[in-house]
């Protein structure tokens, strides 16, 4: 059996390639997958092949958002049936090191996380027709979810961790910086962890409608109007918590200004050295918080998106075939027109 891929050789150099597929061995499953999110880091990969110290090296398949259907099961797997739609998990810890002994399974010391670049050999990805995995690896999804929703479960675990990481939100003013797809996200996660107001910047008008629909209570566009968040700075700050997802300088600065003393920055976005106001964060006793990645929260988010409490849709701006990966790829990289653009394939 073989299975189209999408590969990435170069910068701008991306490949529809056939490779062989095996039977799923003990413990395994084959799946046919259905569709695909265009992550952020696949960007970085396509654009500039790679981010800070991460390079690829080698061809590698792209893609560590999925879901798809079980075709086949190997021996000794339960719980999952053929023709079972699931989402795919694309974050495999050891178990078995320093920090999976203390329960960070995130910090894995040898993780393997599908489409990464980090290990030498590259941890092939998850855009092709068919994949075998592991039968842990995934999550049945709720009748009724298509696969392009239950592709959504990755990023939505990223967020969801996220809002683990700043805490209880009840009855809190919330602002999110940058609406992407992981802006968006932070929003719906907010407003479904019960914050009061949550208000989301952009310097672009598309994401900021997807952000309205995904539970913003409050848009602005700061490229058209600049001075729109000044109010929020009054008496030394007006947000409890701030989920930081641009990782650009202006935004962390505007962030720190608009946080009230003592309360608390998740810095979600990811970027170089980049210049941070000290003063403010010393003089206001800002929380800065980091988060990385998820453990339990990706069955979390199955089960969000599953019950109907998260509405993922909104955010798929665009899909397109497998075959015009390329297009798909220049299509998400153009924030005036898309937010998560997805690629489906053979079971879609």
């Amino acid at each position: 059996m073989d299975t189209r891929v999408c590969r990435l050789h170069a910068p701008h150099d991306i490949r529809i390639e056939t490779l062989p597929v095996e039977g799923p061995g003990p413990g395994e499953v084959l799946v046919a997958v259905g569709a695909g999110g265009i992550c952020g880091s696949d960007l970085h990969y396509y654009h500039d092949g790679g981010f800070g110290p991460v390079r690829v090296r080698e061809p590698i398949v792209l893609g560590h958002e999925a879901a798809g259907t079980v075709i086949a099961l190997g021996t000794g797997v339960t719980g999952l049936a053929e023709g079972q739609k699931v989402a795919l998990n694309p974050s495999q810890p050891c178990g078995s090191c320093l920090y999976c002994q203390q329960g960070m399974f995130n910090h894995c010391l040898e993780m393997r996380f599908r489409g990464s670049a980090m290990r030498f050999p590259h941890e092939q990805g998850l855009f092709r027709d068919r994949i075998v995995i592991g039968a842990q690896q995934c999550l049945p999804v709720a009748d009724g979810i298509s696969l392009t929703q239950a592709a959504c479960s990755e990023p939505l675990a990223v967020c969801l961790h996220a809002r683990r990481i700043a805490g209880d939100l009840t009855g809190k003013s919330v602002l999110v910086t940058g609406a992407g797809p992981i802006g968006s996200l932070c929003a719906a996660a907010a407003a479904e962890g019960g914050a009061a107001e949550v208000v989301v910047t952009d310097l672009q008008d598309r994401p900021l409608e997807v952000a309205l629909q995904m539970g913003a209570t409050r848009i602005l566009n700061i490229a058209r109007d600049p001075a729109a968040m000044e109010p929020y700075g009054a008496d030394k700050g007006q947000f409890d918590v701030v989920f930081e997802c641009s990782a650009a300088a202006p935004a962390i600065g505007q962030a720190i200004a608009t946080l009230r003393p003592r309360g608390i920055l998740v810095q979600v976005g990811v970027a170089g050295e980049t210049p941070v106001p000290l003063n403010l964060i010393v003089g206001k006793e800002i929380q800065v918080r980091g988060t990385h990645r998820f453990h339990p929260e990706f069955a979390d988010a199955v089960a969000a998106i599953g019950s109907g409490r998260i509405d993922v849709r909104p955010m798929v701006t665009a899909t397109y075939p497998l075959e015009d990966a390329q297009e798909a790829f220049e299509a998400a990289g153009d924030r005036s027109r898309a937010v998560k653009v997805h690629l489906s394939f053979e079971a879609a």
